[in-house]
């Protein structure tokens, strides 16, 4: 390996977010020194950042209370709520939301973990809002039956991140800003480096480690209106499927109810959590007909789907009738300034609205991915429904599927699951490197399979003399993914999402791009997405087509009820020999005696 670009780490962790930079830290606080960061952006502009309204935790720091404390005015809860959290009513209310799909061992560990995670934030720095009295604030969420989200203004993704990122960098671990994972090593089950990219000098390199962990994100990037940021295109998991890792419960994407209209940026849920109206082109707050009990602060899944149905039966409002109203002008300039500065922001500037004195047009948006890489509550990558690991890979954040979330995953619980799953691979990962885990041999061909890839794309000829543009075929599949597997799917629509796909993904073969240089070339990263992109569209839509049932965020018109008698299992899907997604299942983990499905309404 003479001519090769070789490093060398006993950790490599691939996305810098908060799933990433905590198992980093954490595998470096339990003996492992020699840790390497792979991010292709700068690891502080990774998507955790961007999220708003909060962290869940059962902290009770919000409860009725009587005279003031020393900043004024206790916060009181409104009469008839009831203010008693614990873990077990969390884990509840995330399993209601996952609509009886989320496993609940997992689950019950994410709940428990939560109040030692926060205050760990805290005793590291993390600049939270208070409350009169100093405790850390916490406010209502959709989904949760108590105040739960524990805030740092709109910024909390923003702050959490700074922070872990700080003590990573105290205790040593190594950043590659800028650098793209391009491919996993896997062989015998054993996952042994990747494949990497340096952008900044086009330089091919081979990363060797004991162990491999994974926290790329998600993948909404493959619809046309979404509020993920331009960096999540599921390389992790089309990177991981391509490598034989199969991939869990792709069909469930959440569409958030509350994404600039148009733009799909996202505005909080902290708006509804902090009491905001949704209404219609009459004005009506619509959601009393929908979730009479939760009106707005109803689960993510819920509320798009009442919003889309305003929407396709006349009621929307914008240009195209294709929007809803966020109404926030009771809230007063006071709380919304406080509270929801970064919110007020975007509006103005995406949607030319000042949320102080109009309401804001909104739409769904697609949001989150609660399926992925399929791990175990420590961060282990498994292989099969039986359990079987993939030896040295590990994953969690929004590429893996744990599965805490099933179904629809509820505000806030991102942050958290992201957080607490990262810290427990982190001591996974350290324990396995200390064990003895070796360097395990490696291929230098794939290397060079990569390299050829890359220069076919820049080859000038191409098959059958036509040139397709990844772009546009990018443009295309984002299209198609909107119309035909959105917040509502049938049949008809999800096939000829399958057939689009297939089209798109015939005629990538022929892509080629117009830059040929080597340094910072986005031209050959778009392409490489625009792959990912069609890889994991594929699984989406086959898995989606194949669960004739309506669960959570996968909305069937034609199979409107839920079934639990035939789909009460989570989608596994294998790429076959043939490059299609060959679909088994598996068992969902619930405890029968103390959380047994049942109907889920609000």
């Amino acid at each position: 390996m003479a001519d090769l670009n070789v490093i060398t780490h006993d950790i490599l962790i691939v996305g810098a977010g908060l799933a990433g930079t905590w198992a980093a830290m954490s595998a470096g606080e339990n003996g492992v020194k020699d840790i390497g960061v792979l991010s292709k952006v700068h690891p502080l502009r990774s998507h955790s950042s961007a999220a708003q309204g909060g962290i869940a935790a059962a902290l009770n720091n919000v409860r009725p209370v009587e005279g003031t404390g020393p900043r004024g005015p206790l916060e009181q809860i409104p009469p008839g709520d009831d203010p008693i959290d614990s873990p077990d009513l969390h884990m509840f209310d995330t399993i209601k939301g996952s609509d009886w799909l989320g496993d609940q061992g997992a689950i019950e560990i994410m709940v428990n973990e939560a109040p030692e995670i926060v205050y760990q934030y805290e005793r590291m720095g993390c600049v939270f809002s208070r409350t009169p009295d100093g405790r850390i604030a916490q406010r209502r969420f959709g989904g949760h039956s108590v105040p739960r989200a524990n805030y740092a203004a709109d910024y909390t993704g923003h702050v959490l991140l700074h922070t872990i990122h700080e003590q990573a960098v105290r205790n040593g671990v190594k950043f590659y800003a800028e650098w793209y994972c391009l491919d996993l090593l896997v062989e015998d089950n054993v996952c042994r480096g990747v494949v990497a990219l340096d952008i900044t000098t086009g330089e091919l390199y081979l990363i060797r480690a004991k162990a491999v962990f994974f926290g790329t994100g998600g993948y909404g990037r493959a619809w046309k209106i979404t509020s993920n940021a331009t960096a999540n295109t599921g390389d992790g998991v089309a990177i991981a499927y391509n490598a034989g890792v199969p991939l869990m419960d792709m069909e469930f994407v959440q569409f958030h109810p509350t994404g600039v209209y148009g733009k799909g940026i996202l505005m909080s849920e902290a708006c509804r959590g902090e009491g905001g109206y949704l209404r219609n082109v009459n004005g009506d707050r619509f959601m009393e007909n929908y979730a009479p009990d939760k009106m707005e602060l109803a689960p993510r899944d819920l509320v798009s789907r009442s919003e889309q149905t305003e929407i396709e039966q006349g009621r929307g409002v914008g240009a195209d009738g294709e929007g809803i109203y966020l109404d926030m002008t009771h809230l007063g300039a006071e709380k919304i300034m406080e509270r929801l500065p970064q919110v007020r922001e975007l509006a103005l500037n995406f949607a030319g609205v000042d949320i102080i004195d109009a309401p804001a047009p909104i739409q769904p948006t697609a949001h989150y991915s609660m399926g992925g890489i399929p791990v175990n509550a420590n961060g282990q990558v498994i292989s099969d429904a039986e359990g079987t690991p993939v030896v040295g890979f590990y994953a969690a954040g929004e590429c893996a599927c744990i599965s805490v979330h099933g179904a629809n995953r509820l505000g806030t619980n991102s942050l958290l699951g992201a957080s607490v799953f990262g810290r427990r691979s982190g001591k996974a990962m350290a324990a396995f490197v200390l064990s003895g885990a070796a360097l395990q041999p490696v291929d230098e061909g794939a290397v060079k399979k990569n390299r050829q890839c890359i220069s076919t794309l820049m080859d000038d000829s191409s098959i059958n003399g036509k040139k397709e543009s990844p772009a546009a075929i990018a443009e295309e599949l984002k299209t198609a993914m909107t119309r035909y597997a959105g917040v509502f799917r049938d049949e008809e629509r999800l096939t000829l999402a399958c057939e689009k796909v297939q089209e798109l993904t015939d005629r990538f073969k022929n892509a080629r791009i117009m830059d040929k240089s080597r340094r910072f070339n986005t031209d050959l990263l778009g392409a490489i997405e625009t792959e990912h992109l069609l890889t994991f569209s594929k699984v989406i839509v086959n898995s989606g087509l194949a669960r004739t049932e309506s669960r959570g965020a996968h909305y069937r018109t034609d199979y409107p009820k839920r079934d639990d008698e035939d789909w009460l299992k989570h989608t596994m899907a294998h790429k076959d020999s043939n490059g299609e997604p060959e679909l088994s299942y598996k068992d969902v983990d619930i405890d029968w005696d103390r959380y047994p499905p049942q109907e889920r309404k609000y």
